[in-house]
């Protein structure tokens, strides 16, 4: 694969970057979970998302989960990653136009850090959008006190393939 996540930081170690390519992961998913391009690009951004959150981690056997649970027609989505770049994934249900938000509908959003603690850290925020990136940004800023901004994006090809995937 050729995929890879960038770390970044500045300002005195006051701002931290994290971008990442990943069409080839975003791909195989698309093509183990034989996805429609709307359920592509949600898992494909919520891997994306697993993938740079995971690297945050900081111990070795450290596991975060990401669980969206929407009312919309996927249902939700689920992706766990851990701190060495390993990310899996799979979508609920949905077909249609690139439209995720609609497709997640309202819900909540889910973040399980498993630090090896007596029990595992459990964030959850309400969707505000149902756009991946928008209530990641949210839940960093409610639940983390954590200024953020995320942006992620999957590229369809005409024939369902994966053009380009990242954030």
């Amino acid at each position: 694969m050729s995929d890879y996540i960038v770390h970044a930081s500045g300002a005195g170690n006051q701002v931290r970057i994290f971008a990442a390519s990943t069409r080839d992961l975003v791909e195989k998913a698309r093509e183990i979970h034989n996805t429609s391009p709307v359920a592509t690009a949600a898992l494909g951004r919520l891997l994306t998302a697993g993938a740079m959150m995971g690297s945050m981690m900081k111990g070795e056997k450290d596991l975060l989960t990401l669980q969206i649970q929407g009312d919309g027609p996927m249902h939700g989505l689920t992706v766990t990653a851990n701190a060495n770049g390993g990310v899996k994934g799979y979508p609920g249900v949905a077909d249609g136009k690139l439209n995720v938000g609609g497709a997640i509908g309202n819900g909540v959003l889910s973040v399980i850090k498993d630090m090896g603690l007596k029990d595992p850290y459990v964030g959850q925020t309400e969707l505000q959008t149902g756009e991946i990136a928008e209530d990641l940004t949210y839940y960093f800023a409610v639940s983390e006190q954590v200024p953020s901004s995320v942006g992620l994006g999957v590229l369809m090809n005409k024939d369902n393939t994966v053009r380009q995937a990242g954030g």
